[in-house]
């Protein structure tokens, strides 16, 4: 059985791909510094909802993108 990617996993790919095709930088991107360095150095850190929320529509998410990346959100 194939292991769940954690958030980062998940998340990072999508955001590299944007930077990489100049869609967002990471000023327009809704993250936060600090959330963004957790995420590089914290495999089990998951954003908090409202950044989440922030950055899917700042950054053109899916809607199956952001969905996955709700679902790591602990209720």
């Amino acid at each position: 059985m194939e292991q769940k990617k954690t958030f980062a996993q998940y998340f990072l790919p999508i955001y590299d791909r944007k930077i990489q095709s100049g869609e967002i930088t990471f000023s327009r991107s809704g993250i936060n510094k600090s959330n963004f360095t957790r995420l590089c150095i914290d495999p089990e850190y998951v954003m908090p909802l409202e950044e989440i929320l922030t950055v899917c529509e700042k950054m053109h998410l899916t809607e199956e993108e952001k969905e996955t990346l709700l679902s790591y959100v602990k209720e």
